[in-house]
Parts: structure tokens; sequence; C-alpha cells
């Protein structure tokens, strides 16, 4: 005998589809999935008898803050507006990043590591936003495109670059020595002084050796600084500033900018000077491992994308996948982007995808927040914000502290069993599958 289907519950279903004893069964609160007459009705009668609607207000979903904000008069601040107008959208999640940034990413036991893409130092970031963030100990590490520090440098130098108009003719440009980032135009001449800068440096005796990047700018800026003393104009360059405050630079293609080109160009006269990749993938590792084994937590905030982004966010598979060394991945991760992550590409990777690489620590993934902004609209905002809502902060001249944190990367790493392979060990059939 077939069992007869229990229909008892079948009422207690809302038309949605949801069980009453989800939603109720419309008369406790209102709900899309619930009795619609009796809800209207209910309304109705609240509304008769001048009664407040206080049904969904122990919702978890409603536990943030009420988007009552304050008029705009113009004597607000930049914090005060971000924290009190930025309410939805892409503005709620940059008073995110700025929140998250100042409250916890700048506890003093928090080493903050910046990475730079697009045209930034040219459109003046570096004197309006990077310096003061440098300077204030805001920023430790940094892994930057190396057209960024190239740009950087001239103003350095003393040479200047001008806002334009991007409707311009390029061909006239071109006729005029002109060359244009965007809306941003200067001399050609510019780029061959600064050129003949940097050829002239890299030929000194302290330049000629196998270097990391860290290495490498942080002579650079010595010499910048030098040359701002002389011209007498203040702290103008990104790179400079580095060098005093013990901020390491690192690029993660040091080929690809004009930098690298001359140091390339260099080379063919026999100039010894080389970047060493190796050292920059275990020297950055080295700064978060470190930071880690102090007792400390690491933090990351992305300008943009790219190569930078991904530089700093391998630094934890190069400790857990490829060095063996038990790590978590990193504490926080704040990125402003435009671009988007269903195309795949790592400049929109959202710090959840990360979690599965094991860049980021999943216990810490509410410590995340994505910008879909600007930087150059970002980061201005972002810098005011945390001068204004808190403290300078002790350098930790991680500069200077290149040869400890190695040390501790190397014993980390002999305490894993990692002493490589010998060549004779490996596989002989490797080649075959080229």
């Amino acid at each position: 005998m077939a069992k007869k289907k229990d229909n008892s519950n079948d009422d207690a279903r809302a038309r949605g589809g949801f069980k009453a004893s989800r939603h109720g069964t419309g008369k406790a609160k209102a709900s899309a999935a619930g009795n619609k007459s009796e809800q209207k009705r209910a309304a109705e009668e609240r509304e008769k008898k001048g009664a407040q609607h206080t049904a969904h207000e122990g919702s978890r979903f409603l536990s943030g803050g009420k988007i009552e904000p304050r008029r705009i008069d113009g004597s607000e601040t930049a914090a005060d507006l971000i924290d009190s107008t930025f309410q939805a959208y892409n503005a709620a999640r940059l008073r995110e990043a700025c929140q998250l940034y100042t409250r916890k990413m700048l506890e003093p036991d928090v080493t903050v590591g910046l990475t730079l893409t697009g045209a930034l130092t040219p459109a003046g970031l570096g004197m309006s936003s990077l310096i003061p963030l440098i300077e204030s100990g805001f920023v430790d590490w940094i892994i930057s495109t190396g057209a960024n520090l190239y740009h950087d440098t001239h103003f350095g130098l003393g040479l200047s670059m001008h806002r334009g108009n991007a409707q311009a003719s390029d061909t006239v440009l071109r006729e005029e020595g002109i060359v244009r980032i965007y809306d941003i135009f200067f001399d050609y001449d510019v780029l061959l002084s600064t050129d003949a800068f940097f050829r002239k440096i890299i030929q000194g005796p302290e330049f000629q050796r196998p270097m990391s990047s860290a290495e490498f700018h942080a002579l650079c800026g010595k010499y910048v600084r030098e040359r701002e003393k002389t011209l007498g104009i203040g702290n103008k360059s990104l790179l400079g500033v580095a060098y005093e405050c013990g901020v390491p630079i690192y690029t993660s293609s040091p080929g690809d900018s004009s930098i690298g080109m001359n140091v390339a160009a260099l080379a063919l006269e026999g100039n010894r000077c080389v970047i060493d990749p190796n050292a920059d993938v275990n020297e950055t590792a080295s700064i978060v491992l470190g930071a880690k084994r102090g007792n400390g937590r690491s933090a990351i905030m992305i300008c943009g994308g790219g190569s930078p982004k991904n530089f700093a966010l391998q630094t934890e598979p190069q400790i857990q996948e490829v060095l063996g060394i038990d790590e978590k991945g990193h504490d926080y991760f704040l990125q402003i982007t435009d671009a988007r992550p269903d195309t795949g590409g790592l400049s929109g990777a959202t710090p959840a995808e990360a979690v599965s690489w094991g860049k980021i620590d999943p216990d810490r993934l509410p410590d995340a927040v994505v910008c879909y902004l600007d930087t150059t609209v970002a980061l201005p905002l972002l810098t005011a914000y945390a001068h204004a809502r808190h403290a300078p902060r002790k350098l930790k001249r991680l500069l200077d502290k290149r040869a400890h944190n190695m040390k501790v990367l190397r014993d980390e790493f002999a305490k894993a069993g990692g002493a490589p392979t010998e060549p004779s060990d490996t596989d002989a059939k490797l080649p075959m599958h080229r």
C-alpha cells in the first residue's frame, strides 16, 4: 500500500516558497515570502493607529548604521566627509578602506606594504600622498613599477611636468618635442636629462655588483636626495624620502622601465650593475615572515594591481608553498582598483580568491576591503584621512633590517627541511616534458 503523502506542512509554506517557520505567517512581521494580503492589511492597520514599523529591527542584516548623513556645508574636513557622508556603493568602500587602514593596519605591530601601478608619480601623488605616508611611518615597504620611480626622479632633479589637454594632437606634440601621459605634458628633454642622471650615477663603484632592487633604489635615492639639497627644492622625490626613512622599494620587473633600460645599456659597455630578481623574491618574503615571527602582523595596501600586486601577495606562497614554512597568509588586504574580477586578471582578483592560494589568512578575510575607484582620487583622500585620524608611527626602517630578516627566512627554511635537492637526484625524465 502506497504511503499517504503528508500535506500538514503545505499550508504553513508561504506562496514565495519559504517555510513559515523561517519567515512567520505574515502577522508577526512582513517578509517578501509571506502572505501579501495579510501584510498589506497589517501595514494599513499600523498606519491608522499611528504605530511605528519595528518588525525587522532585530535582524542581523540591519545591524549597520542608519543612513543619516550630515548636511554638507563646507565646514567639514576630508575625514569628516568620509566618515559621515560616504554611505553606500564605492564611497562606502572607500570609507571602509580608510577605517581599516587607520584602525587596524596602522597598529604598531603591523608591517604595511604598499604596491604602486599606474602613472601615479607623474600626476604628483608622490609629493602629495606617498611622501607624507612614508614620513609618518604609515608605509614600511613598497613594490612599484619602475616607471613610477623613473618619473618620480624628474621632480627630484628639478624638472617639471605640466597639466595639459588630452585632446591635443599627438602629431603636433611630437613635432613640438612634448611627451604626453594622458593629460600630463612635459618636455622630451626631461627624459633625456633623467636618463643622463641615471647613467652617470650607475657608473659609480658602489653599483658594480649584483644587488636587490631595494639596494639599487636606495643608492639611487641617496643621489636624488643630494641633488635636491643642491637645488634647494626640498623633498620632491619618493626615492629620496624612502632612502632617508629606511623604506625599501622593490620593483617586480626591473627591466620594464627607463631605469632598467639604462642599466641594460650600460651593461653593453661592461658595467657590472645587475639587479637580482632572486634577491627580491627572497627579501620581500623575509619582510613578511620577519613581521610574523616578530609577533606582529602583515598588511598589504594595493594601488592598482598588475605585477606589483602579485609580487607583494606571492610572498606568502613563497613562504608556504615553495619554502615549506608554516604560515597562514597576510592579515590585512586593502585594494584600490578599477579592474573587474570576472575577466580572470590578477588586477581584479578578490581577496577571497587570494585565500585559495594561501596569500590571505582566511580567518582575517573580514579585514579585507576592495574599493573600485581611480587611485588618483582615492589615495589623496585616504592620506588625508590617515593623518587626521592617526598619530605618526615610529619608522620601522626595514631597509636596515634586510640582513636580519633574511637570517630569519634562512633559519626557518632550514628547520622546514628545505635543503635544495642535489642535481644528481633530480628526475632525469624532466627535460622530456618541455
